[in-house]
């Protein structure tokens, strides 16, 4: 059985920075697509960052460019988001999600096989 766990979620002050772990069982990270997606109350969820372990290929929505940092540890099946410079505008639950490469088409969340459970991030004013 595939399962993703996302954790790392928080509360922070603006300005903060977080680490959110994504962690793979009954499936491997290489060779695939790892995205992380964000919904706020009321909103669509949306792809703010995502790596294709094929080629090393990494996405950032334009939002999170430059204080977001998505990497992956193969040895510990493991894609971390490293969110720097919080802002309020960040709060939203976090959701890791996998499936075969797919490029510049990252964003589509129907595109996704796989879903981690989402951790909150709140970031207070």
């Amino acid at each position: 059985e595939v399962q993703l766990q996302a954790s790392g979620g928080g509360l922070v002050q603006a300005g903060g920075s977080l680490r959110l772990s994504c962690i793979a069982s009954g499936f491997t990270f290489d060779g695939h697509t790892i995205s992380w997606f964000r919904q706020a109350p009321g909103k669509e969820r949306e792809g703010i960052a995502s790596i294709q372990t094929t080629d090393g290929s990494i996405f950032y929505e334009d939002s999170v460019r430059g204080r977001f940092t998505i990497s992956s540890d193969s040895t510990k099946n493991t894609v971390y988001l490293q969110m720097d410079s919080l802002q309020v505008e960040d709060t939203a639950v976090y959701y890791c999600a996998a499936r075969d490469p797919v490029g510049v088409l990252w964003k589509m969340v129907p595109l996704y096989d796989y879903w981690g459970q989402g951790t909150q991030v709140t970031v207070s004013s």
